[in-house]
């Protein structure tokens, strides 16, 4: 995945009822970035990113 910038990462096995990643990108979002989670299969991780544009490399908003 080019054009992204990871701001933190987050294992899958979090304990049950918990969403760390998606609470962590809400509270980016509440700041004014445009974060989302993916999943990272190869780490088992979910990531929190910000894409970048693949034209000028400015955050997409």
């Amino acid at each position: 995945m080019n054009g992204r910038t990871v701001l933190e990462r987050f294992p899958a096995g979090g304990p049950r009822g918990s969403w760390p990643a998606e609470e962590f990108a809400h509270a980016r979002r509440l700041e004014g970035l445009p974060a989302e989670v993916v999943m990272d299969l190869a780490t088992d991780m979910f990531l929190v990113i910000i894409r970048r544009d693949a034209g000028g490399g400015d955050v997409l908003a």
